[in-house]
């Protein structure tokens, strides 16, 4: 068969591969997180990975907060303003992680997902985790199911959909999104840079969104990252796309309509880039752009595709 999924499940915390046999095309999920912690294909004769990633799950569960790596979001995205809101007249304070004054990256990043089903087939690979939220923090009182399915397909794509669903008695607030760092060799300031939007979110001093938005041309056409620092949420316009290109390799970002923005990070060491898929603006169950009210039992769901080819 020319696809295959397996489980490393000797570990402590279990290690999905999905591969394709005829291109040497892989990924590799962690159950911790459901983190993708590596994209590789091959190139001029030798496996090239995309993906910045932790050298175990147990590192991953070490260091997960000092960067990030390939995070679920959930159930809010980026900071949140001094960790609190309001809903349903009732103010809710975040408890679980803080950055200064901002909760930051919602409340699933270092969850333990279970794998629910994992097959192949000759069109692809592909599992599906799944957790349940408690309602254990005293910020997000509100419990949900969610599913996450990765799946490898033809062409060096891998595509990734969240699915959520609650049982609550009322509609309940939400955001989702992504926190992959990609590395294609060398340094960022030699990347070039494409997306499909012309509008940023205007930031504070401590990236919290003003309500402002500000035109921003800079990446409709490829531009070189030399320079550049980037920690900044932009508009995707209309079925948009994301490239990063260095070399011989170009990676694109395809994501549906469900992640709508587009926030790109450029850490200090230069080494990687962040680009990541959000439902909505940070800080968005205050200034509430792009904030889901979930209705109960209903399924949403998120998806983003990533394909990565030689030039």
């Amino acid at each position: 068969m020319r696809f295959s999924a397996t489980v490393s499940d000797h570990l402590s915390e279990p290690i999905i591969h999905l591969t394709d046999s005829h291109t040497q095309c892989r990924a590799e999920i962690y159950a911790f997180g459901s983190i993708l912690n590596h994209f590789s294909i091959l190139l001029n004769g030798n496996l090239v990975n995309c993906i910045d990633g932790f050298e175990s799950p147990q590192q991953a569960g070490r260091e997960i907060t000092s960067a990030f790596k390939s995070a679920k979001i959930s159930p809010f995205v980026c900071r949140l303003h001094k960790g609190t809101y309001t809903f349903n007249q009732d103010s809710y304070t975040i408890q679980k992680n803080y950055l200064n004054e901002h909760a930051l990256h919602g409340l699933l990043y270092d969850a333990s997902f279970a794998i629910d089903k994992i097959q192949a087939t000759e069109t692809e690979a592909e599992v599906t985790l799944s957790y349940q939220y408690a309602g254990t923090d005293a910020g997000y009182p509100f419990p949900f199911q969610m599913q996450i399915t990765w799946t490898l397909s033809e062409n060096h794509q891998l595509s990734v959909t969240t699915q959520v669903r609650h049982q609550n008695e009322f509609a309940i607030p939400y955001a989702d999104g992504w926190h992959p760092y990609f590395t294609l060799g060398g340094k960022v300031d030699e990347y070039q840079l494409q997306f499909d939007a012309d509008i940023q979110l205007e930031f504070d001093e401590t990236l919290i969104p003003t309500g402002n938005q500000l035109s921003d041309k800079r990446f409709e056409t490829p531009a070189l990252l030399k320079g550049i620092f980037l920690d900044n949420s932009f508009v995707l316009k209309e079925n948009g796309t994301c490239t990063l290109s260095y070399g011989a390799l170009k990676l694109t970002v395809r994501p549906d309509p469900s992640y709508p923005i587009l926030q790109v990070y450029t850490p200090p060491h230069r080494n990687s880039i962040a680009i990541e898929n959000l439902s909505g603006a940070p800080d968005n169950f205050n200034n509430k752009i792009g904030l889901l009210q979930l209705v109960p039992n209903e399924w949403y769901a998120f998806t983003t595709r990533y394909q990565l080819t030689g030039l």
